[in-house]
């Protein structure tokens, strides 16, 4: 995943309420006035949410059959799975210093217990 793609995910669930609207969407899929009050925003405002999740990729959108003015939104996981490999990578790398620290540290001590 391009650098700039995760910084725009991350920049994007930075709001609290958008965070929570990936939770609730992550439930199962919603409409945007069922989102509006689970979270307690106006419905311009979940409006303008929902924008930019969609803009990230991290929400998309349908039509309901029968009513084309009935949007229901879901999460897209491609993007959450994408983060989620991103901070596999971080904790690989900090695991791996860690564990090279350790054992500079454990030599460091044997090297002093042997003198």
């Amino acid at each position: 995943m391009a650098e700039v793609q995760v910084d725009r995910i991350f920049e994007v669930l930075a709001d609290p309420t958008r965070r929570q609207v990936v939770q609730l969407l992550g439930e199962g899929p919603r409409r945007a006035g069922e989102l509006a009050a689970a979270t307690g925003a106006s419905s311009p405002a979940m409006s303008r949410h929902l924008k930019l999740l969609l803009a990230a990729g991290l929400v998309e959108d349908e039509r309901v059959a029968g009513d084309a003015r009935v949007r229901l939104f879901r999460l897209n996981p491609e993007p959450v799975v994408a983060v989620q490999a991103w901070l596999d990578q971080v904790q690989a790398h900090w695991r791996n210093q860690l564990g090279s620290f350790k054992r500079h540290v454990e030599q460091h001590v044997e090297q002093k217990e042997s003198s």
